[in-house]
């Protein structure tokens, strides 16, 4: 997840690294990382080189010159600008998700992350309807750049497929968190077996029960279970560290760590 291989930036957990992104492709490499999941979100937005009014050429360069990719882009941006908030705010959100479908695009990303959770989770009816509504009218620009639409929720397991089944196009599937899913009780052979077939991404962090993120190995997400229920879906998705932070200035040495962490249960 981009940031994680530099130091906090304003204190925050997960943010586009606005002091310094250029160097994460670097240490990506020396990792050595696949690929980066980018962040866009409000923090960076003036900065950031996928927002609406900035140029990617930088970004293709760097992409290019390390040979990591972006396959993945979180739209934290929706989690401050939800599309829950207002109706007559939709239209305008909805421009700003095309735009970033069209910019993951040219740089290769087949996904966008749609996180609702949070200040964004859906809570009513009504906004259940809201988010199937801003969902159909994506998907032309889904299809059209073939950038699928990822969610991410705090719904229960069956709330969740009953979510999916209102959208069952194929380019919209999961994101799994199990760091989301282990705070909020959910037990991984239910949410696998509710909608397995619909899970396209995996974000791997850990956390404990109503809290937030700690070391993997820590919290309370039982990995055997999550790894285990990944093979029987016969699962070859990405899998993105989304993790807790260690020592700052030991970024690339504790993403190191992570990835062994990850090999034990799911090796190469």
């Amino acid at each position: 997840m981009q940031g994680r291989l530099l130091p906090p930036q304003d204190g925050r957990l997960q943010c586009f690294p606005r002091a310094g992104w250029e160097k994460e492709f670097e240490l990506a490499s020396q990792v050595p990382f696949d690929y980066i999941e980018w962040i866009f979100d409000v923090y960076g937005y003036d900065v950031n080189p996928i927002a609406p009014d900035n140029g990617l050429d930088k970004l293709v360069q760097l992409r290019t010159a390390h040979d990591v990719d972006i396959r993945a882009v979180c739209a934290d941006y929706f989690m401050e600008k939800t599309f829950l908030s207002s109706r007559e705010e939709e239209p305008s959100r909805l421009q700003e998700l095309f735009e970033l479908m069209r910019k993951a695009q040219k740089l290769g990303a087949n996904r966008v992350v749609l996180p609702f959770v949070d200040t964004s989770a859906i809570r009513t009816e009504q906004e259940t309807l809201g988010v199937v509504r801003v969902l159909e009218s994506a998907l032309p620009v889904s299809k059209e750049t073939r950038v699928e639409l990822h969610l991410e929720t705090s719904l229960d397991p069956e709330q969740f497929r009953a979510l999916l089944d209102r959208i069952p196009d194929p380019m919209i599937k999961v994101n799994y968190d199990t760091g989301n899913s282990a705070s909020l009780g959910f037990v991984p052979e239910e949410e696998f077996g509710a909608y397995g077939d619909r899970i396209g991404s995996v974000h791997i962090k850990d956390r404990k029960r109503g809290a937030g993120t700690v070391p993997l190995g820590t919290g309370n997400v039982d990995f055997e279970s999550v790894f285990r229920e990944m093979k029987r879906i016969n699962y070859r998705g990405d899998i993105t560290l989304q993790v807790a932070r260690g020592t700052p200035g030991e970024e690339v040495t504790w993403a190191r760590q992570n990835i062994e962490f990850v090999r034990n249960f799911w090796p190469r």
